[in-house]
């Protein structure tokens, strides 16, 4: 159902983006990301490395590392997928939120709501440095 290619929306080292192999339907479980969560206080280690930029907020008091494709979706404020977050199953579980074709990547808003158009925490200094 997913495979990984190069996308053409990533510029950054990988260029990876996680495209559907199948056309999925609108409401549909598209993956089940299981998370290796730790504590905020932590942070300020992953701080240091490339993961900073890949992890989630895991409720109020964690931070988690997604497995498998999780951590790999792009952005886009147009988004074609969702997640949820399962506390009981300790997963992201990422469902299309519109109807996708084969070949079309899958596309997440990064701060967790569809209609959220805030900056990311990685344009944020861009955005402030340009008033």
């Amino acid at each position: 159902m997913l495979e990984i290619k190069t996308s053409p929306l990533s510029d950054g080292e990988f260029n990876r983006g996680v495209f559907a192999t199948v056309d999925i339907v609108k409401g549909e479980l598209i993956h089940e990301a299981p998370v290796l969560p730790y504590p905020n206080k932590e942070h300020v280690f992953i701080e240091k490395t490339l993961l900073a930029d890949y992890v989630f907020e895991y409720g109020k008091n964690h931070t988690a590392i997604l497995l498998g494709y999780g951590m790999l979706f792009n952005h886009s404020y147009e988004p074609n997928a969702i997640y949820e977050i399962n506390f009981q199953n300790h997963t992201f579980d990422f469902y299309a939120y519109t109807d996708i074709k084969a070949g079309e990547e899958i596309l997440i808003n990064y701060n967790g709501d569809v209609d959220d158009k805030e900056p990311l925490w990685f344009d944020k200094d861009q955005v402030s440095s340009n008033d």
